[in-house]
């Protein structure tokens, strides 16, 4: 197949990262890997298995009807030392209330999942413990190799964040996979399915936006975060045009992250998103999905089935870009800086000192509960390991005493 590029695109923004070289970094070790999901606890066995590889915990955050935290205690091997906490419906998280979420509440561009809530939650709790090297880690990935997080855990010595490679499937939106498997030249960039972060220096939070962890690698001065990216990791198969829903919730957050990353692309910052920017950049995007349409119409390859499903998909994309103006483009972006000095203020409000002198296991307890608010119901949660497998009974889990 030939891989065309079109000047209404960026296919590729691999130029902002810095390629790791396997020999120039020093492996400083993993506290913990922090995994999202919503799966049942089956996909949960390769994390595992990499937290005991590399001796470090694994906290997993639940929610919805196939999984729970003690779910994942009694499926997941007694050796791991697990911290499983199940994740409630936001108001009852100690968590910012989102100048960006209410300014999509009520419309159709607001986000109606939670991995943003996840892995802003990962941040609060690291902090709260002291972890400063954490791998977030979607329930969707797999191939994970020690060593690759061994390296990656070194480039945080200069980085703020380090991306595995998505292999395999690759990590698009779905305008991108299908513009790629119609012959258009499109690469993965980094993003919060396998990324190491340096929990002490990063200030960044997760949007409940598409591309949210595209979002967290920004800085506050406007530009890219220092990020890198090194290894590779796989991610399991779906079906992107399934239905076109999925188009259509990803359309916003992909217009604006590709909007703010046209713009680092032309060593620019975020300063330069005005309205003459967005204008023009919604103007490419339109010409882009259009361009997409119709190499997947002019491509014999492709069953006429498929064919449908494809079209039906970048159309919904379109549909929803009709609704996006240069004017909620700003809005979001103007946004979002509020949101990330609300959030920082956050973390330098979080009552570490509360925590200081407890045991290891009652440390944890204490941190979960300032996950919440304070007069709301506590969380829900599993922790075992730290050498207590034994005091769990034969053929079966002790749920802590703690919870709910």
């Amino acid at each position: 197949m030939n891989h065309t590029e079109t000047p209404e695109h960026h296919g590729s923004h691999r130029d902002l990262l810095w390629t790791a070289d396997h020999q120039a970094t020093a492996p400083k070790g993993i506290d913990a890997i922090i995994v999202p999901t919503a799966r049942p606890p089956a996909y949960l066995a390769g994390a595992a298995e990499l937290a005991q590889a590399l001796n470090c915990t694994l906290l997993t955050l639940h929610s919805r009807q196939w999984t729970s935290a003690a779910r994942a205690a009694r499926r997941l091997p007694r050796s791991v030392d697990l911290i499983a906490i199940d994740v409630p419906e936001r108001p009852r998280l100690r968590l910012p209330d989102w100048q960006t979420s209410r300014l999509l509440h009520g419309t159709v561009f607001a986000r109606r999942t939670d991995l943003g809530t996840k892995r802003n939650l990962g941040l609060v709790f690291s902090r709260l413990l002291g972890w400063s090297r954490v791998l977030f880690l979607d329930d969707d990935i797999t191939g994970l190799n020690p060593s690759d997080v061994w390296t990656a855990s070194g480039l945080l010595d200069t980085h703020n964040a380090v991306g595995l490679q998505v292999g395999g499937f690759p990590d698009h939106s779905v305008v991108c996979h299908a513009y790629r498997q119609a012959g258009g030249s499109q690469q993965s960039f980094i993003g919060g399915g396998a990324l190491a972060v340096h929990v002490e220096r990063s200030f960044s939070f997760f949007p409940d936006i598409y591309n949210d962890d595209w979002f967290f690698l920004l800085s506050r001065n406007m530009r890219l975060q220092p990020v890198a990216v090194t290894g590779q990791v796989t991610q399991y198969p779906y079906d992107p045009f399934r239905t076109p829903d999925r188009a259509r919730t990803e359309e916003l957050g992909d217009v604006l992250a590709e909007g703010i990353y046209w713009l680092f692309d032309e060593n620019k910052s975020i300063t330069e998103a005005d309205g003459t920017h967005w204008a023009t950049f919604l103007t490419h995007r339109q010409r882009f999905i259009e361009r997409v349409l119709e190499m997947v119409r002019q491509d014999a390859t492709i069953e006429s089935a498929d064919q449908a499903r494809r079209i039906a998909a970048l159309k919904g994309s379109l549909g929803r870009l009709t609704l996006i103006t240069p004017q909620l483009c700003q809005d979001y972006v103007q946004a979002w800086a509020a949101d990330r000095q609300r959030w920082e203020q956050h973390l330098h409000g979080l009552q570490r000192d509360q925590l200081a002198g407890l045991s290891t296991r009652e440390r944890r307890r204490h941190a979960i509960t300032q996950l919440s608010h304070p007069g709301a119901p506590r969380l829900s949660y599993h922790i075992r390991g730290l050498g207590e497998a034994e005091l769990t009974p034969a053929g079966g889990v002790r749920a802590d005493p703690d919870s709910l």
